[in-house]
């Protein structure tokens, strides 16, 4: 090792925190008189894809683990096509855990790696193409997943991916409700298969659903059996699975034993699979078909694993974001000390103390600069899980709690209510962390009189005043939505804990604030109570809103409540 290299280990052995900062000057010069020796032994180079394959292995056990190493992979290695394939395997992990908008990034990132002349990237390519129609289809963006789909299609050079593709451009026609086109693409994908695998069955299913959607009085189920018959044959559970959703669907309104029959079956193999997602599906089905004895144990099921699924996958979320931060920081100081090494390997004693000097400087500034990245990628972080947090809260909790008041008040459950509102609450949860645009809404004061009054019941009061559509007009759309998430807050909160025997609501203008009074009969609570999650995010929306709200309460004597914000806002 010579004088410029021993020096530059050192340097970097202070880089990573082995040597602190008041010896690294003496250790330095003493190093530049030291005897220059040659390294008489080759590094062994590493295998480049040990990282790729510790991530497949970690795959199915370990999906955070795999995703650590499936990006180390990405952004460590010179090899472009292995860096394309590790960006692909990221985005499938982020979309099986919902981060639809990540693994779009991921995607993104992977096809800027591949050159789309050269013959052996047009596989991935396509791969990568499919993958962006795919998530827009998730997301309910039928259109730009079609022109996805159709870009894969143009790179894709196998049969069977082909197959595949043809299947993903049908799908996006049919939820374009362009059933005819859809049609087309099904018939071109079967001519590319044939009629003797586990493909056609799938091609088979979308033919027959397609023509149902198309004509409500075709009957799809001799189909729909005979694509089951072959799943079960080629023992595709994930295939089969979807059999069973379909004939459930359609025989809902017909022949309702026969739906629940499936719709059973299709929760067991949901449930086999550990698929939360189609789990739930087949727990709305159960809701719907089922005795009402019933209901309610699928009802309080589909309740803890709705909420359990939005918490893990907001985890997921960030912890992608966590993964991807640290292997680029890693990367960064990787990348730094090679650069440094390669720079220093031929300098003579005099200019190495110069070096050594700014290096010292170099140092303190990037672990100054690399505390304050790390400060705000960690603010980041806790500012979307907070706001995560606040949604799962709002959509998923206090929307099924007032769907369980609805169904405790309610001699006679109509279920097709119930399963109206359960899909509104399930498409909501799916996809937690997609921003849906404010939009204002002409019956506004009807929609915050069904809010309070839901809550009541033989035992519980509601009076409103003042909500009416003149009220709400001068009050902006975000302000609305704010205000109707703390109005819902307040009567879960009532529901739940006070008791209360009569509840008043009263709407008003004052100058330039809009008023909310707010006063019930209940056991009230000590002002010192620690307020939970659901009364501090009021408070905070309330904030949000250059607003105040004020309570009035004592143990055994009510509780009332006033809020007042500025108006449009």
């Amino acid at each position: 090792m010579n004088k410029a290299s021993r020096a530059c280990l050192i340097f970097f052995q202070y880089f990573s925190g082995e040597i602190p900062v008041n010896k690294l000057i003496l250790i330095s010069l003493v190093t530049l008189i030291l005897p220059a020796c040659r390294r008489t032994q080759k590094a062994v180079s590493p295998d480049p894809w040990a990282d790729y394959r510790k991530g497949y292995a970690f795959w199915r056990s370990n999906k955070d683990s795999a995703f650590f190493y499936f990006n180390r992979a990405a952004v460590g290695q010179p090899d472009k096509k292995q860096s394309a394939l590790a960006y692909y395997s990221m985005s499938l992990i982020q979309s099986d855990e919902g981060d639809h908008y990540g693994a779009q990034e991921s995607l993104t990132q992977s096809l800027k790696l591949l050159d789309v002349r050269k013959a052996k990237d047009r596989y991935s390519v396509a791969l990568d193409y499919d993958g962006l129609g795919m998530t827009c289809y998730d997301l309910i963006d039928y259109a730009q997943a079609l022109s996805y789909y159709q870009q894969a299609l143009s790179y894709a050079d196998d049969k069977s991916l082909q197959a595949l593709i043809l299947n993903n451009i049908g799908n996006a026609c049919k939820g374009l409700k362009a059933y005819d086109r859809a049609l087309k693409y099904y018939q071109q994908a079967i001519r590319l298969t044939g009629t003797t695998n586990d493909n056609y069955a799938r091609t088979l299913t979308n033919i027959a659903i397609t023509k149902w959607k198309r004509n409500p009085r075709y009957n799809p189920g001799p189909e729909l059996r005979k694509s089951l018959a072959f799943r079960l044959r080629f023992n595709d559970k994930l295939g089969e699975n979807s059999s069973y959703a379909h004939l459930a669907d359609f025989y809902m309104d017909n022949m309702p034993d026969s739906a629940l029959y499936y719709a059973k079956k299709m929760f067991t193999v949901a449930s086999s699979l550990q698929s939360p997602d189609d789990e739930l599906e087949a727990l709305q089905k159960l809701i719907v078909l089922s005795q009402p004895a019933e209901v309610k144990t699928y009802f309080r099921r589909y309740q803890t694993l709705s909420d359990s699924l939005g918490k893990s996958r907001n985890a997921a979320k960030n912890q992608f974001a966590l993964i991807r931060y640290n292997v680029e920081k890693s990367k960064a100081e990787n990348l730094a000390l090679q650069q440094e090494n390669a720079a220093k390997k031929y300098q003579l004693g005099g200019v190495l103390i110069v070096v050594a000097l700014g290096s010292i400087l170099a140092v303190l500034w990037y672990r100054k600069r690399k505390q304050r990245l790390q400060l705000e990628a960690e603010n980041r972080i806790r500012k979307n899980r907070l706001q995560l947090s606040q949604k799962v809260h709002d959509v998923v909790a206090n929307g099924l709690y007032r769907v369980i008041s609805g169904i405790e008040n309610e001699d006679k459950i109509d279920k097709d209510d119930i399963l109206d509102q359960i899909e509104i609450l399930y498409e909501q949860s799916r996809d937690i962390s997609y921003e849906q645009p404010e939009a204002a809404v002409r019956d506004f004061h009807g929609k915050i009189a069904r809010l309070l009054t839901g809550f009541g019941s033989p035992a519980t009061k509601i009076a409103v005043a003042g909500n009416n559509l003149e009220i709400w007009e001068k009050v902006g759309a975000h302000a609305r939505h704010e205000l109707e998430q703390v109005l819902q807050e307040l009567m879960v909160n009532m529901k739940k804990h006070s008791q209360a025997t009569s509840v008043a609501v009263r709407f008003g203008h004052q100058a330039h604030d809009f008023h909310i009074d707010y006063v019930d009969n209940g056991i009230g609570f000590d002002a010192n109570t620690h307020y939970g999650n659901g009364l501090t995010n009021t408070g905070n929306r309330i904030e949000q809103l250059n607003g105040t709200i004020t309570f009035d309460t004592q143990p055994g004597k009510g509780t009332k409540i006033h809020i007042a914000v500025r108006l449009n806002n």
